[in-house]
């Protein structure tokens, strides 16, 4: 290997049209940057050698979660008091977290600590493989490289225990006995179980009801690490029993499952709520994914040309992208960043940036971000875990900031790409995963037709085993395309509070 100095690349034209003359602020008077450069082996396709994967995955465990907030030219606006429209204090959110969590919700240092006791389960696990898709590669015939960061090894099978771990460790930290949470296709229920079970934790969890009847065994692992689980909504809450008074029938949503959650918070003084996305100090601790990610590219000398994930409320996304953010930033790499979102439920396609509330009754606070409107029910499309209403606050700033781009893409394509996936590298990816993957395949395919050797890098959260019946309904032919209704979330954009941004 060699050390070599090269003049620093100029900062994306994208940051340059947001912020004029942000070149100087951000890169000062740093004349170069010095970084690795390993040879590659000449043996097989590339990098795909034993040796490399090697070298690859052996990278440690971080030991610090980092903060896009501190590096960015323009901080996100504040989330407000649901009643007083007035920024949030301490205070207002002690009922439903643990001090901790809420000093990192608001944090603008650069890194957080992560606790020894965190970092001991974490090595049940992580650090998670960066994998070269190679067979996949060979079949799309594109020169392109394609590497996905793989999550689904975690005890739960995907990226929710990242965060899952210090949520509940904080809540035990502070005495609490009790949380509880949503969840949409069960793996972040599964994930708070498990880390609940590890601390001595009660858990109860709201389900989304499409889920809950879609995919039974997300709802048996959560029992057996000791979870209660109810459907969304339920008759347990006043929330979950006003809606199923309006609708008998009604599929449930995340909004919805997070109102009955933040209910029993709030009106308990021993519980606390946990919260498995969109939040910054979820996005946070997510962002062991990028970091660890960043040292094994760095230890096979590869710099993403694209970087593509899947995003609901944005944990994922947020949690391989803001480490690459922050070296776009200071201008060592210019990567386009590509969220992906379903057809179905496009917050940021098709959503309005405004402030409006996390949950479907109006409990949670108003934060600014990318949504369809409060009151807005998706179709129960086979990704649950997608069917959010909003998006993360940061991701949306972030968004809007010109940083990242987004497309939607309908899930018949998704599982198209995850049969192509699945037999060529092995792995049967969830249904929100599959987002990602038939991005990357567009890229791909993009690269054959103009013979550009882009490096792709895709976020991989989690397996499809419990996802199966899904997968069934495709081979069967019996999955449709359910379409994202404009007049429905009109309607439900129409109900957003009306406040000065």
């Amino acid at each position: 290997m060699a050390t070599v100095l090269l003049p620093c690349s100029p900062v994306s034209d994208r940051l340059r049209r947001s912020f004029p003359g942000v070149e100087r602020s951000l890169l000062g008077s740093a004349p170069s940057l010095k970084f690795t450069v390993h040879k590659k082996l000449s043996h097989g396709h590339g990098l795909r050698t034993r040796a490399v994967y090697g070298d690859v995955n052996k990278v440690e465990i971080p030991r610090q979660w980092y903060n896009l907030v501190a590096d960015l030219p323009l901080k996100p606006p504040p989330a407000l008091h649901p009643k007083t429209h007035k920024p949030l204090k301490h205070e207002d959110l002690s009922p439903l977290f643990p001090d901790e969590l809420i000093r990192q919700e608001v944090s603008d240092d650069r890194f957080i600590p992560i606790p020894d006791e965190v970092i001991d389960i974490y090595k049940l696990w992580r650090p998670t493989p960066l994998i070269r898709a190679k067979r996949l590669e060979k079949l799309l015939e594109t020169p392109a490289k394609i590497y996905y960061k793989y999550e689904g090894t975690s005890p739960a099978g995907s990226h929710k225990p990242n965060t899952a771990v210090p949520q509940a460790w904080y809540n035990a930290q502070q005495g609490v006995k009790n949380v509880v949470t949503e969840t949409g296709a069960g793996q972040w229920g599964s994930s708070l179980a498990f880390a609940c079970s590890l601390f001595g934790l009660n858990c109860e969890v709201w389900q989304v009801r499409a889920s809950y009847d879609q995919k039974p065994y997300r709802k048996l692992m959560m029992q057996t690490w000791g979870a209660q689980v109810h459907p969304s909504p339920s008759s347990v809450t006043n929330a979950g029993r006003k809606i199923l008074q309006e609708d008998p029938s009604s599929p449930g949503s995340l909004g919805i499952a997070i109102s009955e959650a933040v209910e029993v918070a709030a009106t308990h003084e021993d519980t606390k709520y946990c919260l498995g996305s969109v939040l910054n100090h979820v996005l946070l601790h997510q962002t062991i994914i990028g970091e660890e990610c960043l040292s094994q590219l760095e230890a096979v000398g590869e710099t993403p040309d694209v970087i593509i994930g899947c995003t609901g409320g944005g944990s994922n996304f947020g949690g391989l992208t803001f480490p690459f953010i922050r070296e776009m930033l200071k201008g060592r790499m210019d990567p386009l960043i590509r969220a992906v979102e379903p057809a179905a439920c496009p917050s940021l396609t098709e959503g309005v940036y405004a402030y409006d509330y996390g949950d479907t009754v109006g409990m949670t606070p108003l934060m600014k971000m990318h949504t369809l409107g409060h009151n807005f029910v998706p179709d129960p499309i086979h990704a649950g875990g997608l069917r959010y209403h909003g998006m993360a606050p940061l991701i949306s700033h972030v968004y809007e900031m010109g940083f990242m781009e987004a497309i939607a893409i309908p899930q018949t394509e998704c599982f198209q790409a995850a049969l192509q996936f699945a037999r060529t590298e092995g792995l049967i990816p969830a249904p929100e995963p599959t987002h990602a993957i038939a991005a990357a395949i567009r890229e791909a395919l993009h690269c054959k037709d103009t013979g550009e050797e882009k490096v792709i890098l895709m976020a991989m959260c989690g397996h499809g085993h419990f996802d199966l019946a899904a997968y069934e309904k495709y081979l069967q032919g019996n999955m449709v395309d359910l379409s994202y209704s404009n007049e429905k979330a009109q309607a439900s954009i129409a109900a957003i509070p009306h406040l000065v941004p």
